[in-house]
């Protein structure tokens, strides 16, 4: 592999069904440790984790609850498609205007003619009419789109009634939204599932709390993962309360570390980061990219999924891991048979 973990990944890799269709419990998932000061590699099970954490070790975790946010379509003409709600659009005039992505009937690709003013029907007599390009995607995308929504209720009771959680063509069936839901969701507003803290189970955070571990909120309302598809990263919606900041700080006074669970924390702690390290509150919407040339300031270890090649996430992991340790990592969950996406397996990476 190549610093950009160019690979290929096998289809037997794509996790297709959760963990408790497979026969195993949430935090029966496996658990790869990859720590940086020793290059050591370890193979566990997620249930593990208490074990590779110490006393006053901090992992930030996002609270927010995933929304069933896709909707079957139709064209004027009658095309079947999907409408996949990402975000709130930034600059609103109104919460019926959104960031979309309009994709084909079974949702396997993104629906590449779609034009402005372009009115689409949704169930119960909605509507969605496209306003204009996503103008923070990337130029050369042109999936993201500026809609406008005319519904019959409030948005949540809406999507209650008639939308499904977003699914990718390696889930070949639906589940419940349930199942996109992890353990301490608490605010329904993004469109995917903050997937790396799926295994969390309230047994296992009694466990890390048992232990002397910390646990702190924070929220990232995520949109369609573009990201996995090697577009650049759009703004999301953010808010670090001010007692996880200070919990980040007193943490590293005390010297513990401080574990995001999941990209989305990383990219919400380290918005509100100097580069000292030091973190105050915030909230709104967030632009950061981060890089290795950016590097991390306050994030010392991060708990993930697995990212499929060239994706834009890698980017992320990469500043916080030495390249020869990414590579060898990667190297093994191939070798090793982990499961990719978001119901596969997990990868925990320590300084």
């Amino acid at each position: 592999m190549t610093a950009a973990l160019a690979f290929e990944l096998p289809e037997r890799l794509e996790a297709r069904e959760p963990a408790e269709a497979r026969g195993l419990a949430r935090d029966e998932v496996r658990l790869m440790v990859a720590t940086a000061h020793d290059a050591s590699i370890v193979h566990a099970r997620f249930r593990d984790l208490p074990d590779f954490l110490e006393p006053g070790d901090l992992l930030v975790v996002n609270t927010s609850a995933t929304i069933p946010a896709s909707l079957p379509a139709h064209r004027a003409d009658g095309t079947a498609l999907q409408l996949r709600l990402s975000t709130p659009a930034r600059s609103s005039p109104s919460d019926s205007w959104w960031v979309v992505e309009v994709r084909s009937a079974n949702g396997a690709t993104p629906c590449r003619s779609v034009q402005v003013g372009e009115r689409y029907e949704l169930p119960s007599g909605a509507h969605a009419e496209i306003v204009a390009p996503e103008p923070f995607a990337s130029s050369n995308a042109r999936r993201l789109w500026v809609a406008r929504l005319e519904l019959p209720e409030p948005l949540d009771a809406y999507l209650a009634r008639n939308g499904r959680p977003i699914r990718y063509g390696y889930v070949p069936r639906e589940w419940p939204l349930s199942s996109y839901q992890n353990a301490y969701s608490l605010e329904p507003g993004s469109a995917e599932m903050a997937s790396a803290g799926r295994p969390f189970t309230p047994e296992l955070v009694t466990a890390l709390v048992a232990r002397g571990v910390l646990v702190a909120p924070l929220t990232l309302h995520t949109g369609v993962s573009s990201l996995e598809r090697g577009e650049s990263p759009y703004p999301e919606r953010y808010r670090v309360p001010a007692p996880t900041a200070r919990l980040v700080n007193a943490v590293h006074l005390w010297g513990g570390r401080v574990i995001a669970v999941g990209t989305t924390v990383v990219r919400a702690l380290e918005t509100v980061a100097e580069p000292d390290g030091t973190v105050d509150e915030g909230e709104g919407w967030t632009s950061l990219v981060i890089t290795p040339d950016r590097g991390l300031f306050t994030v010392d270890g991060l708990l993930t999924g697995w990212h499929e090649p060239e994706a834009s996430h890698l980017e992320m992991l990469r500043a916080a891991a030495p390249a020869d340790l990414l590579d060898r990592s990667y190297r093994a969950a191939l070798e090793h048979g982990y499961l990719w996406h978001e119901f596969g397996d997990s990868h925990l990476i320590l300084p």
